[in-house]
């Protein structure tokens, strides 16, 4: 997956995961809000591969 792909499947995750924390804890559902914190924690993972991915294009274009 592109450095792009990654970005996006990240942000995607970590809205994902931000509404998942939300709604457990308006249910009281601990394990709703620890699945949301999981989820946000991958989507930034992936938003930082995708960073890293950027960063390496760029030191390569500039050899």
């Amino acid at each position: 997956m592109g450095s792009t792909g990654d970005k996006i499947k990240g942000m995607a995750n970590e809205a994902a995961g931000n509404v998942k924390q939300a709604a457990g804890k308006a249910m009281d559902d601990p394990k709703m809000q620890a699945e949301g914190i999981a989820q946000e924690r991958k989507g930034e993972a992936q938003q930082t591969v995708g960073k890293a991915k950027d960063a390496v294009k760029d030191v390569v274009d500039k050899a």
